[in-house]
């Protein structure tokens, strides 16, 4: 099966097809960038951290760890042509090295997995909250209907046992149905579409009366709230926003065609990610304040404040629905990056279709995220280590697993890999490529290892006593 991916010309070939385009390709890796956090996490943290002084920090940190992280990713994925396990073994013996960088791609490909166990469960809330907006409960309704409303559905195994189905069912409806015919026309009719509602709400947020206030809670530069840990925060921010270090990125690229330029699809989906995080701010914020609503509120801000927001205001279920189906968007074509690695694994390594694997695949992640489900309601008691199921799959996956695939992949790429290698998949050894050489040998990984350091000390000083 292997053999069969190199081409007449000597180039490899993907088993599983091409993107048809550069922009199909930027679409589905924009689309795997932008997912929920993007919505309330970049404009809060923003906002908390200095607004425009923050906003500054975090374009250098993606500038510096980001882009040079997510250029190596794809070059090795475009490299190998394979799932990112296979590939890494490959280039590993291409290479003159250990095929026991394969575990690298593993990790990423069981990084996927478990996240999207959890994540899938957080997307079935986006779309039961879709079907809660366009029947009217949120309409008129006091803080305390809309916190009870919550917690009344997440206190609900069944409820959200049947939504985190829903959204895995249709996860694997794409993804079984292949690069072009699945993932492609996926994305290029949703992430436009997720486009297209944030400049309507946009509209929305701007007759609010409270524009100016969101603006500046985002981007006023607020330098006396900038410290160190601000600094840390931004430089996590930039590294999980573009969905690195979990195999995602690196699948994607080995399905790009030889002729697209890395560098410039790169720049395109950071800058893409990063604008759409802004129009989200744009969004949501206008609508806190103009509400007297408390910005601050993280994760709760779109369950709790953001209902609240659109249930005093005139045209407030067509627009609620309308944000929870961009929300949805987000999420579902997140979840496809997620889940690709592991289906392809399957496919090249299995002998297993393509409907197959993704029937497979969609099972165990549906299976294994049943623990986190039970975390919000049966299990809520259950607690260890980091706290509940849910919890501790959370923590090894973002505090962990990514940090360290990042960091491995970055090595690889830029230690690992002869110049000619990296050359090649960068289209030649120019400036561009020596300034990606050198952050990708030194400064994005000592980024990378601030932000493992600054994620696993508070659980190391705590476990020791210090």
């Amino acid at each position: 099966m292997l053999s069969s991916q190199v081409a007449d010309d000597g180039r490899r070939r993907s088993l599983h097809g091409h993107w048809s385009s550069r922009m199909a390709f930027v679409l589905a890796v924009t689309g795997s960038a932008v997912g929920l956090g993007n919505v309330w996490k970049f404009p809060y943290i923003a906002g908390q951290n200095g607004g425009g002084a923050f906003v500054l920090v975090y374009l250098v940190c993606v500038i510096l760890i980001g882009m040079p992280v997510m250029m190596s990713e794809i070059l090795i994925g475009r490299r190998g042509r394979r799932n990112p396990m296979a590939t890494m073994a490959l280039l590993g013996r291409e290479e003159g090295h250990s095929k026991r960088w394969q575990w690298v791609g593993a990790l990423g490909v069981v990084a996927g997995v478990l996240i999207l166990s959890y994540y899938s469960v957080v997307a079935g809330w986006v779309l039961g909250y879709v079907v809660k907006s366009a029947t009217g409960t949120f309409a008129g309704a006091s803080a305390e209907q809309v916190s009870a409303t919550f917690a009344g559905f997440t206190g609900s195994w069944q409820a959200i046992g049947l939504t985190h189905t829903l959204f895995m069912g249709l996860t694997i409806f794409v993804v079984a149905r292949g690069v072009e015919r699945g993932l492609e026309q996926a994305v290029r009719f949703m992430v436009p579409a997720l486009l297209l509602l944030l400049v309507a709400l946009l509209g929305y947020a701007i007759n609010s009366g409270s524009f100016m206030d969101g603006v500046q809670f985002m981007f006023t530069p607020a330098w006396e709230k900038l410290s160190w840990g601000s600094v840390l925060v931004a430089l996590g921010q930039a590294f999980f926003t573009l969905s690195i270090g979990m195999g995602a990125i690196m699948a994607y690229g080995a399905y790009l065609p030889e002729e697209t330029s890395i560098t410039g699809s790169t720049a395109t989906v950071v800058a893409a990610d990063t604008g759409i995080a802004m129009l989200a701010g744009l969004v949501i914020f206008p609508l806190v304040f103009a509400n007297g609503l408390d910005p601050a509120e993280g994760p709760g801000l779109v369950f709790e404040t953001l209902p609240l927001a659109f249930g005093k205001m005139p045209g407030g279920v067509f627009f609620s629905t309308l944000f929870f189906v961009l929300l949805s968007f987000a999420a579902w074509t997140s979840a496809l990056g997620l889940v690709e690695p592991a289906v392809a694994w399957l496919v090249e390594h299995r002998n297993r279709t393509r409907s197959q694997a993704a029937v497979m695949m969609g099972f165990l992640v549906w299976f294994v995220g049943l623990g986190s489900v039970l975390s919000f309601n049966v299990l809520n008691e259950f607690t260890f280590l980091a706290g509940t199921i849910y919890d501790n799959v959370d923590y090894l996956t973002s505090n962990i697993m990514l940090p360290l695939g990042g960091l491995l992949i970055t090595v690889f790429a830029g230690w690992i890999m002869c110049r000619n290698s990296t050359a090649d998949e960068l289209g030649g050894a120019g400036t561009m490529y020596k300034a990606w050489r050198g952050l990708a040998r030194f400064v994005a990984p000592i980024g990378i290892l601030l932000i493992l350091i600054n994620a696993v000390w508070p659980t190391i000083r705590a476990t020791l006593d210090i």
